[in-house]
């Protein structure tokens, strides 16, 4: 019965295309109220406890960061100064989508804001140079997703607070997986680009050093920003929130002072990020009822039991929890589908012995294929539209089919070498 109405709450949920929160939060209260004999008041309590938890906070605050870093064109000054570096590669241009995007991700912390931050300035560059649309597109979209794993990111901070697992380590243990994704997605443009040369323009000019130091001494700013941001986590010096916090001060001075960020830009900006963490507190809000639902009748232990008598190994249980990411990416976005799942998965996937840090990076990865998928890839939209439909959506998607086969291949190096992902975090948390 309990997993009748669950089943058929979220399969409904994805053919009506309901408000998520509401709808995840409606099937927890109805399994409290009728299966756990009229428990909904214990839902409340754990909404109230939860957003009144003060790592919490933290959350709109790194939104706030990278809708500022937005508006003040912080993103075009840093493309610009670091176009000159690629253009002895294979690829020259494409490869500074991936190099900016690595570069905004460290501050900005969201997928969506890294895409539309970089890909605004970036494409009708590109584009203009004589670069492929489809492959500047794709190269973009690509790019975004690091926003989801180069810290500090969204998506790790919503799963340590929501699942009690450190931040920190998180966050460390985001740093490497991050910066090998983004070079195997340089590698994978240097070889198209070898082989298929008309993707990119035969361009004559060849920057020189004094050119290329010339424009790196141009982003001076950005470690200040990183430093307030993530230094003073690692340092111990602040919280994750109060990071947060010192990070929005940063950029609002540098935005002044360096970017090209108004009052006007500044309340937009403010009004924006309330919204966008308005739309993930309902969500959230949905996910902790049926969270607390779940956890009181016992279907996580019912799952471990029924995965047990099957007799199916950790490394298939993992396999099969691959295959839900990638089939619920194609309808949820990447934060909704991470509340979404994490109540069952996370104590599966621990019952199975499996480090909770590691899983945290396996999880952001997952999502991040489901940014560039469709028909929900939001990447894909945010960079189809700064496109003004010049690409179609069908062709951006087949383009960015090589980049998420790049994110289940590290998905599988680091299942089978899982040290890449815990051996910075256990330097520092040893």
């Amino acid at each position: 019965m309990i997993w009748g109405i669950l089943g058929s709450s979220m399969a409904l949920l994805m053919v009506t295309g309901a408000v998520l929160g509401g709808a995840l939060g409606l099937t927890g209260l109805v399994l409290l109220h009728f299966e756990a004999g009229n428990a909904t008041s214990l839902a409340v309590q754990t909404v109230w406890n939860s957003f009144t938890d003060f790592t919490l906070s933290a959350v709109p605050l790194f939104i706030f960061l990278g809708d500022i870093l937005l508006a003040s064109g912080i993103s075009g000054r840093i493309y610009n100064a670091m176009t000159p570096l690629f253009h002895r590669l294979p690829g020259k241009l494409l490869h500074t989508n991936i190099a900016v995007s690595t570069v905004f991700g460290a501050v900005s912390g969201s997928s969506s804001s890294t895409a539309a931050a970089v890909g605004s300035v970036g494409y009708p560059e590109l584009v203009k140079r004589g670069y492929d649309p489809a492959t500047v597109v794709a190269s973009l979209a690509a790019g975004g997703t690091l926003g989801l794993l180069i810290p500090p990111s969204l998506s790790l901070l919503i799963y340590g607070a929501t699942q009690d697992v450190s931040i920190g380590k998180l966050f460390l243990a985001g740093i490497v997986p991050g910066l090998m994704i983004a070079g195997f997605f340089s590698l994978y443009i240097a070889g198209l680009c070898t082989f298929r040369k008309s993707l990119t323009p035969a361009e004559a000019e060849r920057p020189g050093w004094m050119e290329i130091l010339r424009g790196l001494k141009e982003i001076w700013p950005l470690p200040i920003l990183i430093f307030f941001v993530l230094g003073t986590i690692y340092m111990g010096l602040a919280t994750t929130t109060e990071a947060a916090a010192l990070g929005v001060v940063a950029a609002i001075v540098l935005g002044f002072l360096w970017g090209d960020l108004t009052l006007r830009k500044l309340w937009q900006s403010f009004k924006g990020s309330v919204l966008m963490f308005g739309t993930i507190a309902m969500v959230l809000l949905g996910t902790l009822i049926l969270a607390q639902a779940i956890s009181i009748l016992g279907l996580p232990k019912q799952m471990v039991t029924w995965v047990s008598e099957m007799g199916l190994s950790r490394y298939e249980v993992l396999f099969a929890i691959v295959l839900v990411y990638l089939v619920l990416g194609c309808f949820f976005d990447g934060i909704s589908l991470l509340l979404m799942t994490l109540p069952i998965a996370f104590p599966l996937m621990m019952s199975m012995q499996f480090d909770p840090i590691w899983f945290g990076i396996v999880v952001t990865i997952l999502m991040e294929v489901g940014m560039i998928t469709p028909p929900v890839g939001l990447n894909l939209f945010v960079l189809v539209t700064v496109a003004k439909r010049q690409v179609p959506l069908g062709t951006a998607a087949w383009a960015t089919v090589p980049y998420w086969l790049i994110m289940l291949a590290t998905v599988a190096l680091f299942t089978a070498f899982p040290d890449i992902v815990l051996f910075v975090p256990s330097m520092f948390f040893p």
